[in-house]
């Protein structure tokens, strides 16, 4: 799994802050997160490949979190896109999109495809065989989501030796690579466990965008591997982030220690502070395995 920090700063883009966005690299998937300005240009200078961008998942309708996507899926259009594009994000999301490309005559020769979400508690919106997708309710001024992405289970390993002294056919490896039981030769059931070793651990990835501090995610979010939550002042202008429903770093702390995370990563700061190293001092005074979000920066998990 691998994290890849495009912008992470909050309102108004500057020439070394860039707003929200994402690229999130798990189980062949490239899951584009928020699409601030800039971020097709972040895109190419982080070497990401537009063509693999299949889904877009936008937290909700404020500015430095969306307002790079029409250009985006311009861009995409022009250089001559084929494959589907999934984007999931707030109701009005489509309409505010389609007007524009409307307006502007530029009608995408790709499928674009929204899904829509109004929903005020979690739900699945993106499962295959190897991922899911849930949305995390968040307390903002707005309509917002964060979102929740797990790894199902990998195939289970095969213990040769155990499998042969167990006179198990060939033709049931795949089974017990899902975990089956199955008949041996001589018409008996084998325990999968007692032939096979455990998988691959599943990952777990959290991205609680813009939100006030809420106990209420902490059930949703338990045991992650890693959270991203916003952190957008420090503990002196805790005031500012009761007005505007945002967090401070030690709150986002709060929250991480909550869930009993295994890694927190905090961003979206204000650009009123000169350094962000003191985000992590606080945040690292609630919880201690903190790290920064800075653009262009890339972890892996």
């Amino acid at each position: 799994m691998k994290l890849n920090i495009l912008g992470c700063y909050s309102a108004t883009p500057r020439k070394n802050a860039n707003p929200t966005s994402q690229v999130l690299e798990i189980r062949n998937h490239l899951f584009l997160i928020d699409c601030g300005e800039g971020t097709q240009v972040q895109l190419r200078l982080n070497k990401i490949k537009f063509s693999r961008i299949k889904h877009i998942f936008i937290s909700h309708l404020h500015g430095d979190h969306f307002f790079g996507l029409v250009g985006l899926i311009s861009t995409f259009k022009l250089l001559t896109r084929e494959a589907d594009l999934h984007i999931y994000g707030p109701k009005g999301l489509k309409e505010i999109i389609t007007l524009q490309m409307k307006l502007s005559e530029s009608w995408t020769n790709y499928k674009l495809i929204f899904h829509e979400l109004s929903s005020k508690g979690s739900e699945c919106i993106f499962e295959d065989d190897k991922v899911q997708v849930y949305t995390v309710p968040l307390k903002h001024r707005i309509y917002t989501n964060g979102f929740l992405f797990k790894e199902k289970n990998y195939h289970r390993k095969l213990n040769i030796t155990a499998i042969e002294e167990a006179k198990i056919d060939m033709s049931y490896y795949s089974k017990l690579q899902q975990g089956k039981d199955v008949i041996n030769e001589d018409g008996i059931l084998i325990n999968n466990e007692k032939v096979t070793f455990q998988g691959k651990k599943p990952l777990s990835y959290a991205f609680c965008s813009d939100t006030m501090f809420d106990e209420s995610i902490v059930p949703m979010i338990a045991n992650v591997h890693v959270l991203y939550h916003e952190s957008t002042f420090l503990e002196k202008h805790a005031k500012l982030a009761i007005s505007t429903k945002h967090s401070t770093a030690k709150q986002a702390a709060r929250i991480a220690k909550q869930a009993d995370v295994k890694k927190l990563i905090i961003g979206h700061y204000s650009t009123r502070y000169g350094s962000i190293d003191e985000f992590k001092l606080e945040a690292k005074e609630i919880f201690e395995d903190v790290a920064l979000a800075r653009d262009g920066k890339v972890f892996e998990f």
